[in-house]
């Protein structure tokens, strides 16, 4: 562990696939994995093919029960890192923390609806019973209110019959007729179109409404500034195994035979639902047009979410990023 306090009763990037030379991993990296989460996922390669070893550092991976509990241990330095969103990285950078987000996926979730709905756009949602995952101050929920107000001319938080909720219990609400649409993350949305069930609108469309160019990692690995500095070949090596543990799984089917067992996929259906979604949402983009982008969305928050969600900072904090090699 890089760093330690305290202690937690229960209690994973970019271009750059170059390998150091082979040596002995000393520095242990402890990475917060969600019950079915992607960077589970990706762990499982980077254990599987000994990218952890050959990038010269040693993964550890913690099981956590949900996202509260990620970031209980990683605040309190019981972790090196998780994964978690860009408005909250960056919330905590506005505090003081000197937090750093290296991108890890540009999938984001979508409003889903029956293959039959007569949902066709925003404005068929005023008066439908619509769930909203993450509650009022999800991002997402957050971008899709701005864009009905501001390009759709609909207030879908007065118009629409919201039903905030956990996302595995709208998805089958929706799955039984009690909800017309929802508002759910990737995973949920990727195996509702295993269902047969599509897409009305997803975020990365709501973003490039507010003028992004192209997808955005709105999901990242976090990190101390702190451990960055203490140690930078630890994390410029988890930052090479990351993306060539990716490209592994974008170039060689049969690597996913050790992540199935995680994905908790019912049927192939599913299984290649899940899979297509998280190799479309492998970011491909520089760090610069990730910032760009980034701040855009971040501006957009800002003015529609306020400081409930985003903190005290009117713009994205500098510094946040981490580039392709792990370096600040």
């Amino acid at each position: 562990m890089l760093s330690r306090r305290g202690l937690l009763a229960t209690a994973a990037l970019w271009p750059m696939p170059a390998i150091l030379p082979a040596r002995a991993a000393s520095q242990t990296i402890k990475l917060g994995v969600l019950p079915f989460g992607t960077a589970a996922w990706e762990a499982a390669v980077i254990k599987a093919r000994g990218l952890d070893t050959a990038n010269g550092f040693t993964l550890e991976t913690v099981k956590l029960a949900g996202n509260d509990a990620a970031r209980i241990a990683f605040q309190g330095k019981q972790l090196d890192t998780i994964v978690g969103d860009l408005i909250w990285a960056a919330r905590l950078r506005s505090e003081g923390r000197g937090v750093k987000f290296l991108p890890y996926s540009t999938t984001e979730g979508a409003v889903m609806v029956p293959a039959d709905s007569p949902i066709k756009g925003l404005k068929d949602l005023s008066g439908k019973r619509l769930g909203v995952a993450g509650g009022a101050l999800d991002k997402s929920w957050v971008l899709l209110k701005a864009q009905g107000r501001e390009t759709g001319d609909i207030d879908l938080e007065n118009t629409a019959k919201l039903a905030f909720g956990a996302p595995p219990l709208l998805a089958q609400k929706l799955e039984t007729g009690e909800l017309d649409a929802a508002l759910l993350y990737w995973q949920y949305c990727a195996r509702l179109e295993a269902k047969g069930f599509k897409r009305l609108i997803s975020a990365d469309d709501v973003m490039r409404a507010f003028g992004a160019k192209g997808a955005v990692a709105l999901i990242g690995y976090l990190f101390e500034g702190e451990t960055v500095a203490q140690h930078p070949d630890a994390v410029q090596g988890f930052a090479r195994a990351s993306r060539a543990a990716k490209e592994i799984l974008a170039g060689e089917p049969e690597a996913w035979n050790a992540v199935r067992p995680l994905m908790a996929a019912e049927d192939d259906a599913t299984f290649e639902a899940l899979k297509r979604q998280f190799l479309a949402g492998i970011p491909r983009r520089t760090i610069e047009a990730e910032r760009v982008d980034g701040e855009h969305i971040f501006a957009t928050l800002v003015r529609t979410g306020g400081e409930q969600l985003v903190g005290e900072a009117k713009t994205l904090p500098p510094n946040l990023y981490l580039d392709a090699a792990g370096n600040g």
